[in-house]
């Protein structure tokens, strides 16, 4: 059976055509791959920051649920704010090396600093 919600289909022109599969624009999530796997680049930026330093982890292959709850973890572990946004964690302050740490105490045996 079909899924056929008339709300997904709205603004959309009608065929006739009993085999016509309407395209939503829903785009799936890649897996994540495991940690042992991930390529984590950690970089201090302060670029449109208002002069503020943050730490940066970019290169997470991986849901946005899975990315959320490492950036999560992070800021529990350092004890700071941040956010997640765009497939980058962004950790307050220059904390680079105490998020190295954290991160190969974890598994993420690749991560490196830039």
């Amino acid at each position: 059976m079909k899924k056929n919600d008339w709300k997904d289909r709205l603004g959309i022109m009608y065929s006739t055509n009993p085999d016509f599969n309407y395209d939503t624009d829903k785009e799936s999530e890649e897996d994540t791959l495991p940690k042992e796997k991930q390529l984590l680049r950690i970089s201090l930026d302060k670029r449109n920051r208002g002069g503020k330093a943050v730490t940066l982890i970019t290169g997470f292959r991986g849901s946005a649920d899975d990315l959320t709850a490492l950036g999560k973890f992070l800021k529990v572990k350092c004890g700071v704010g941040g956010s997640t946004k765009e497939g980058e964690i962004i950790i307050q302050g220059d904390l680079r090396s105490k998020v190295l740490e954290i991160l190969q105490k974890e598994g993420y045996v690749k991560s490196r600093m830039i």
